[in-house]
């Protein structure tokens, strides 16, 4: 039986990010294993210039600047779910 969709992580694929490698991030994300999440490419998420963007729904966490490496850390986040996440 599928998990019912919970969340869902956008992956900016507009212009900008793409050319800063946001297809590379889109690829990795979708071939995770995330039970209850949906990866998908979208349109500009509006920060031009700080991509690749990355944004979870329906906490609105918002990412930027999101990187190969970084993506681990994107990923223990979604399956901890949290309401709140300090950057620093």
């Amino acid at each position: 039986m599928n998990q019912p969709i919970t969340q869902e992580i956008l992956v900016c694929q507009n212009r900008t990010c793409r050319r800063q490698g946001s297809e590379k991030i889109l690829k990795v994300l979708a071939g995770c294993d995330l039970p209850g999440v949906r990866v998908v490419g979208c349109g500009c998420l509006g920060h031009c210039g700080s991509g690749p963007m990355v944004l979870i729904l329906p906490e609105l966490l918002w990412y930027e600047g999101v990187t190969l490496g970084g993506i681990q850390a994107i990923i223990l986040i979604v399956g901890r779910r949290p309401s709140i996440v300090s950057t620093g």
